[in-house]
């Protein structure tokens, strides 16, 4: 949250704090003429990320050209300092610059950014080891116990009437959905998803279900209402936890729902069915081994576990302004370190499936959602954060389309587990989109 932004939840001064985001919004020395090296340093920039088609607007109105092909996107730099600044470290520097107001876009943002991602992923292959050095993104922030709770308070605790904004108004879903139709709405994606999850469990009435990392309760609810299952949720954040505590009773699920604010690391029993939906992301690759010992200490014999998780196609840190400003501690495992975690305890995989453009599409229909909402945005925050988020988003969903990121559903179980279906005829026999909605 940008200083000086008064907060709207419920918060001690000192935990609203947490939250805010510290931007470089001074500019200095708008109108004086560029120097030819700094129109040079604009040429290098765009050489290093494989000359893509984007015009340079200077402080004082001069153009600089795309030196291959005519500009599709514009970029408006409001002062010298900022050009510097994204010259030092554009993974950091561009999201910062752009929510302080002190760059600008013209042209579609999620398609701008996922030219970007194209052209620079390309003309890596030739970079210089320095540059590589220069512009690398830095490690993830610890996700300790203690770590994990801040990290997750800075993300998830912003409100949840700021989620409700832009999110589904099914079941409040801020992980990818599943469109089995291509004009499905969020609401109908989002359910089935939800179906899709529980049929890849082999739920039935009576099981009991573990959940790690639950946001505001959708799931549980869902398996409770629909599969009559019992469900422990574990959850960190108070704010996700006191919405979906309270749904639990509305809908009157509470007999079936136990919601536990405490850290997966301290789930204990043993169930049927582990499931966990978006948290992987957060949990930090140096705790992998240890979710792995205890997926393997409460499934039981014949249980199923599910992870859910953006990831990558090969190991790569998170971008550096991503993970400092909107998702403190966020590592997506390649694939290989999301098997790493069957691997080590003698899991067997199922199945594996990617619905990177599901994640797209539902990236979509939220940027829209947020679009409608964005003065409303503003007024509970400010501007500074209004643009942040508009460019998370977009350049979530352009990460998507260019495939940056990846969304892995892997399905696994006891390697001397017998107990399996003989195909996977069973989880498309019905459509899991809902009807009606």
């Amino acid at each position: 949250m940008p200083q000086g932004t008064a907060r709207k939840a419920d918060y001690s001064d000192k935990s609203a704090k947490a939250n805010i985001l510290s931007l470089p919004l001074d500019a200095s020395e708008a109108e004086r003429e560029p120097h030819g090296y700094e129109r040079w340093l604009i040429n290098k920039l765009m050489r290093m990320a494989g000359t893509p088609p984007i015009r340079f607007r200077l402080w004082n109105g001069d153009v600089i050209e795309p030196e291959q092909s005519p500009a599709r996107f514009t970029l408006h730099l409001k002062d010298h300092k900022a050009l510097y600044a994204l010259v030092a470290n554009p993974n950091l520097a561009f999201g910062d610059l752009y929510s302080a107001g002190r760059l600008d876009v013209e042209g579609d943002l999620p398609d701008l950014m996922e030219c970007l991602y194209r052209s620079v992923h390309a003309a890596r292959q030739k970079w210089p080891r320095w540059l590589e050095a220069l512009w690398r993104n830095h490690n993830p922030r610890s996700t300790g116990i203690t770590e994990a709770k801040e990290n997750i308070h800075h993300h998830y605790d912003l409100g949840n009437e700021f989620y409700q904004l832009w999110l589904d108004q099914a079941e409040m879903q801020y992980t990818c959905a599943y469109y089995e139709s291509p004009d499905n709405t969020l609401e109908q994606a989002q359910l089935a998803k939800l179906e899709h999850v529980c049929r890849k469990l082999r739920l039935k009435p009576g099981m009991t279900v573990v959940e790690a990392g639950c946001g505001w309760g959708g799931l549980a609810r869902y398996m409770a209402r629909h599969k009559g299952v019992k469900v422990h949720s574990y959850n960190i954040s108070r704010e996700q936890l006191a919405y979906a505590q309270a749904e639990s009773e509305r809908q009157g699920l509470d007999h079936l729902i136990s919601y536990v604010e405490d850290d997966y690391r301290n789930i204990h029993g043993q169930y049927d069915a582990f499931v966990s939906i978006g948290m992987l992301e957060h949990v930090g690759k140096e705790n992998y081994p240890a979710l792995s010992e205890l997926i393997k200490r409460t499934l039981k014999p014949g249980g199923i576990a599910l992870l859910h998780s953006i990831g990558r196609n090969r190991a790569m840190l998170m971008n550096a302004w991503i993970e400092k400003r909107i998702f403190p501690g966020a590592y997506p495992p390649s694939i290989g370190e999301f098997m790493a975690i069957c691997e080590h305890s003698d899991f067997s995989v199922l199945d594996v499936e990617n619905l990177r453009l599901h994640y797209a599409q539902t990236l979509n229909h939220w940027m829209d959602n947020f679009t409608a909402n964005q003065d409303k945005v503003t007024e509970m925050y400010d501007e500074h954060f209004t643009r942040a988020w508009r460019l998370y988003l977009a350049g979530s969903i352009a990460a998507f389309r260019a495939g940056s990121l990846q969304l892995f559903q892997v399905v696994f179980t006891h390697g001397d587990n017998n107990q399996l279906p003989r195909s996977r005829q069973d989880l498309y026999t019905f459509p899991a989109t809902p009807e009606g909605i």
